[in-house]
């Protein structure tokens, strides 16, 4: 196992958290769940916990990616830019829960302005984790890019088909 591989295993959990995250936030306002209110804050702070060693290991794994036939520069720098604003804005909501759950750990109900707040930022933090994700999968996946072009049956070691052969 190398830090490339570390870095596929970790990734996947604050993108995954963070749509959780929004999706049970959300169910929390439509059934008026303090409970839940609660609950989807944690997994904000949990998130932006995740969101660390994601992003940490992310410069041990360029060494070990960026050699590839493929990878390149520019591809590397792009989900690297993405990843440290993804980064910032899980910590913002992480630090927001946060302090909503500790300031108000006594309190019957969370303030509006705290559950409106992580809401916004959990928004904003599930697109950038999405983007970020895609910015990271073009480094290795071909197929996602703009540029991509599929190669044909013949360019891919396959037999070329006459048009009698394709029609059965």
């Amino acid at each position: 196992m190398n830090w490339g591989h570390i870095h596929l295993l970790l990734n996947h959990l604050p993108v995954v958290g963070t749509f959780f995250g929004v999706l049970l936030l959300l169910l929390a306002l439509l059934r008026k769940s303090e409970e839940l209110k609660r609950v989807s804050l944690g997994v904000f702070v949990l998130t932006a916990l995740l969101a660390l060693p994601v992003y940490f290991t992310g410069e041990p794994a360029q060494k070990v990616v960026e050699h590839l036939p493929g990878v390149t520069e520019p591809l590397i720098e792009e989900h690297e830019d993405a990843a440290l604003f993804a980064l910032l804005m899980a910590g913002g909501a992480g630090v927001v829960a946060s302090a909503g759950l500790i300031l108000f750990r006594r309190a019957e109900r969370l303030p509006g302005w705290i559950v409106g707040a992580v809401l916004v930022l959990s928004f904003a933090t599930s697109g950038l984790m999405g983007w970020t994700a895609n910015r990271g999968g073009r480094i290795r996946h071909t197929e996602i890019r703009a540029d991509f072009k599929a190669p044909t049956e013949t360019e891919a070691g396959g037999e070329q088909k006459t048009e009698k052969e394709e029609e059965h």
